[in-house]
């Protein structure tokens, strides 16, 4: 199966990026199924129901989120009429899951959504969490594994897929917005520490400026605001699974002004 993931859509300028290229992407590169990080689709923090349907037209089949899942009330009934996610260590009593299974291209294939610990909300051991649900998946006899890491330090990333080098398919990190150049496939699994955003490119982290700098300067925090107009990218992931191992993978990053960069996932040995 060859499945693609795409991290943290901010906003609408996230929202227009998908519009734009996804479906074009998808029949090129013939992928069987698209995971997206929804946890800053609206307006740069959590989901509406509006965007949600929006952002499914667009050709995603399975959300996930992260520690701005809760800021919009009106996710929660999501979790009963979409696919999506919210991250799996929070505890049992939160509504919705962080793990589902779908039927890809004649094979199984869960997708993981988990949080780390470092700057996050309280959630239960991300780590326990992750291998305890893989060794269930793997007994129902799921090989194929997807995991959105949603994490601040890459340090947790990182020891993610130490944890789980062999026993997934793949771990890519989100949260920080910054893409890394690490994307490689060790044992069988892909591992990016992060993607990095699908938004606007030319500011902070696919948001205004001035907030940020102003925080930085005074120590004085401000709400966020998305850009009225920026410059924009789109960035996803592309990987091929067989019998829950990576055979390949690669990175795009799509520019609004046409430009697009290709990056190959490297082999370890």
């Amino acid at each position: 199966m060859r499945i693609a993931f795409i991290g943290d859509i901010v906003g609408s300028h996230g929202r227009d990026m998908l519009k734009t290229y996804l479906k074009k992407i998808r029949a090129e590169h013939n992928i069987d199924f698209v995971v997206a990080n929804y946890e800053n689709a609206s307006h740069g923090f959590g989901l509406s129901v509006k965007n949600a349907n929006e952002i499914v037209s667009y050709g995603v089949d399975c959300m996930s989120g992260g520690n701005h899942t809760w800021d919009r009330k009106e996710v929660e009934a999501l979790f009963d009429t979409h696919e999506i996610l919210r991250p799996h260590n929070y505890p049992n009593e939160v509504k919705g899951t962080g793990c589902k299974v779908y039927d890809v291209a004649r094979e199984k294939l869960a997708v993981l959504n988990l949080m780390g610990h470092y700057s996050m909300p309280y959630t239960d051991n991300a780590f326990r969490t992750a291998k305890n649900t893989v060794e269930a998946l793997h007994v129902e006899g799921v090989k194929n594994i997807f995991i959105d890491f949603h994490a601040e330090a890459t340090s947790e990333k990182r020891g993610m897929m130490m944890l789980l080098q062999g026993s997934v398919s793949g771990i890519i990190g989100t949260h920080t917005h910054v893409s890394t150049d690490d994307f490689q496939i060790v044992k069988g699994t892909a591992y990016l520490t992060d993607i990095g955003l699908t938004g606007c490119r030319d500011n902070i982290i696919g948001m205004d400026n001035a907030t940020p700098i102003k925080q930085f300067l005074t120590g004085i925090k401000g709400h966020f605001d998305i850009p009225k107009k920026c410059k924009k990218i789109l960035q996803i992931a592309i990987m091929d699974f067989n019998d829950g191992k990576c055979e390949s993978a690669f990175k795009l990053k799509i520019f609004d002004d046409g430009v697009t960069l290709k990056t190959d996932a490297w082999i370890e040995n």
